[in-house]
């Protein structure tokens, strides 16, 4: 079948025939574009659509793609797909070599429907008779096969479609009671295509107090007939889009058998009408008896749709710039802040008339002499860009930081230069650096040990602020741990800086004077946009002393004190829980979570004893305790929980996904239970 286009536009309604030949046109579109995923979940046997059983059915079609997002990777204006269905009912996706009635210039692809809510390409589909939900409806995500309810109505007359007055309640609540934009926008949206087309009063349906019940009880037969597809499909629509802030507006496809026996005579070029105002961007292809064909005005029927523009073409990857040889080459290969040995070292190059370049993961460049990478972190991708950074420097590249060597250090004359701050101008007015490197502390998870040894002081403020800054990114490994310490902290006080703790600070190490120092210095985040304390967490290890040391320090509800808690080390999930616990009790302090990553020498995490027989109490406990603010950081260790326990007990703990997706991704939750909690990815 070919839709006809005419100047980038094709019609808005196409209509077929009435009869079993159209509604298997209208079947056959919804599986060719169902997804592979889906199509067994169809209430119907697939077999039924073959003509013949020793010949697979071979179904192809050519999809428009509308641009996404602004982020969103461009799409080709015009890409194919197809499926095979053999005697079986098994289902496969076609390759591009197996596509014969295609265009030859069009990529073809499996359409990327996955197993969540959300589409790339939505497909609506209704049958002449249609059921709705009655108090059964589900709304939570939990079923990742909910698409098939999409179009499940053009295969079996006793498939459910959406209850009317639940969607309204939640639509209701979302736009009205907690003010949602998309909600309100489409709940403001059926309302006047409702009063406009259907004479249907809507004017309570906005009020706080509506009731719903009452509302669709006193609407007429054919009102709540012509109302109930409507209300599907907006459902779907807003289910489908849910970053979208104007979700009745994204494009899509509606397939429609017989709407004519919902909306019989006058009552179709309204209904129509209404669906065409309230929907402008999806495609119609129904089908109608002659008479009711006939009964349509023109200028309904020659309503049409922009077809996507092609992309503008990508801009190839640059090519590998060549600098003189002469040049030296920084790579900073995975840093999350500037990479303090490439500042000195550009300092030290500089200082002798050479040009330094800073380049950063895959910029490619080629010719100089020397080339001297850092990283940072012990992990593949780092590993493999660094291996990659080899290959193509060869014997000129020299790589260090402790993602590789955690023993390599700049000589002594370049390491007691000043940064050279111009190499990372994103710093602006920060200063960044140590007053003291190194940990009396033995852990195993920590390189600081290995790497730097017993503290010792490397340099004082007038080294770091340099006479100009007021704002000090200070990287310390265990600030508090020197002998010095109080007579650092008391200068920073008297000056009145700024400090970012960059790598946090362990309150068991404090006493009353360090106490009141701390609480006189002006502590922030890394942008220094915020006040923010940080300290660190990572054992149950003498809690009451912290306690008494965070209240010498005075902390209120008001104060933002971050705790670091490393989890997926060799902590049990009762000591996560304990630590969580524990945290919530301190006024004004918050969690983030970080997970243990090994370092080149680290030990393996050993969480044999993760778990024990409380486990789900345990985690019953750990989804109460709610902190004021960063509960995403928290969601995090859920998600990291939810697998191991899928993994150890071979079921998803119901209440820990269910916490997950509460708030957030809602839409990806049938996905997420369909990989047994993720233990897939």
């Amino acid at each position: 079948m070919r839709f006809r286009k005419r100047r980038g536009t094709i019609s808005k309604w196409t209509m077929l025939p009435a009869g079993p030949a159209g509604r298997e046109i209208l079947q056959l579109m919804a599986l060719a574009s169902g997804g592979a995923d889906f199509l067994p979940r169809i209430p119907c046997p697939l077999q039924r659509f073959l003509r013949r059983t020793d010949i697979p059915l071979h179904i192809e079609l050519a999809v428009a793609n509308h641009p996404g997002r602004p982020r969103d990777p461009p799409r080709p204006a015009l890409s194919g797909s197809g499926i095979e269905i053999d005697k079986r009912g098994c289902i496969r996706s076609l390759r591009s070599a197996e596509c014969r009635l295609l265009p030859p210039d069009i990529p073809v692809r499996k359409l990327a429907l996955e197993t969540g809510n959300s589409a790339t390409h939505l497909l609506l589909g209704y049958g002449p008779e249609l059921n709705a939900h009655d108090g059964t409806d589900r709304y939570d995500f939990s079923d990742p096969f909910h698409r098939v309810t999409r179009f499940h109505s053009l295969f079996a007359p006793q498939a459910r479609i959406t209850d009317p007055i639940a969607f309204l309640k939640r639509l209701h609540y979302k736009g009205i009671m907690v003010s949602r934009f998309p909600a309100r926008d489409t709940l403001q949206r059926i309302c006047g295509a409702f009063k406009r087309h259907l004479d249907i009063e809507t004017d309570g349906w906005q009020e706080r107090a509506c009731r719903f019940d009452a509302e669709w009880s006193r609407l007429r037969p054919w009102q709540q007939r012509a109302a109930l597809p409507v209300l599907d499909i907006a459902r779907h629509m807003v289910d489908a889009s849910p970053r979208s802030g104007h979700p009745l507006d994204e494009p899509g496809v509606i397939l429609l058998d017989r709407p004519d026996l919902l909306c019989a005579g006058r009552l179709l070029p309204m209904w129509m009408t209404l669906v065409e105002c309230l929907v402008p961007r999806m495609q119609c292809v129904l089908t109608l008896s002659g008479e009711a064909r006939s009964s349509l005005p023109r200028s309904l029927q020659g309503k049409r749709l922009d077809l996507p523009a092609a992309p503008p073409p990508q801009r190839r990857a640059a090519a590998a710039s060549r600098l003189p040889r002469t040049t030296v080459v920084l790579i900073d290969v995975d840093g999350a802040l500037p990479n303090l040995a490439l500042m000195k070292l550009s300092r030290y190059f500089k200082a002798r008339g050479r040009r330094v370049v800073l380049a950063r993961k895959d910029c490619r460049i080629e010719g100089p002499e020397h080339v001297y990478a850092s990283s940072v972190f012990f992990r593949p991708s780092s590993l493999a860009r660094v291996e990659e950074l080899k290959e193509r420097y060869g014997d000129s590249i020299t790589v260090g930081g402790t993602g590789v060597d955690s023993r390599k250090r700049l000589p002594p004359a370049i390491e007691n230069l000043p940064a050279d701050y111009p190499l990372y101008p994103e710093l602006e007015d920060r200063a960044i650096g140590f007053l003291t490197r190194g940990c009396p502390g033995a852990c195993d998870f920590c390189i600081v040990p290995v790497k730097e040894g017993r503290p010792r002081q490397v340099a004082d403020l007038d080294d770091l602020l340099q006479n100009r800054f007021r704002k000090l990114i200070l990287l310390d490994d265990n600030i508090l741990a020197h002998p010095r310490s109080g007579e650092l902290l008391e200068d920073m006080a008297r000056r009145d800086i700024e400090v970012n703790f960059n790598q946090t600070l362990d309150l068991r190490l404090l006493d009353k004077e360090k106490a009141g120092l701390l609480r006189r210095i002006r502590c922030s985040n890394v942008r220094f946009t915020r006040s923010v304390r940080h300290f660190s967490l990572n054992d149950t290890l003498h809690l009451d002393l912290v306690r008494r040391r965070y209240a010498q320090i005075g902390f209120g509800r008001d104060d933002n004190v971050e705790f670091i808690c490393m989890y997926g080390y060799n902590t049990a999930l009762a000591e996560d829980v304990e630590r969580f616990r524990f945290l919530r009790s301190l006024p004004g302090a918050y969690v983030f979570v970080q997970r243990y990553q090994p370092h080149i020498e680290g030990a393996e995490p050993d969480l044999s004893g993760f778990f024990d027989e409380r486990a789900d109490a345990l985690i019953d406990e750990l989804i109460k305790i709610l902190f004021p603010q960063n509960m995403k950081s928290m969601e995090t260790y859920y998600r990291w929980l939810s697998k191991r326990y899928a993994q150890a007990f071979g079921k998803i703990h119901v209440k820990l996904v269910d916490t997950i997706f509460r708030y957030n991704c809602r839409h990806g939750k049938g996905r997420y239970i369909a990989s047994l909690a993720g233990t897939s990815g």
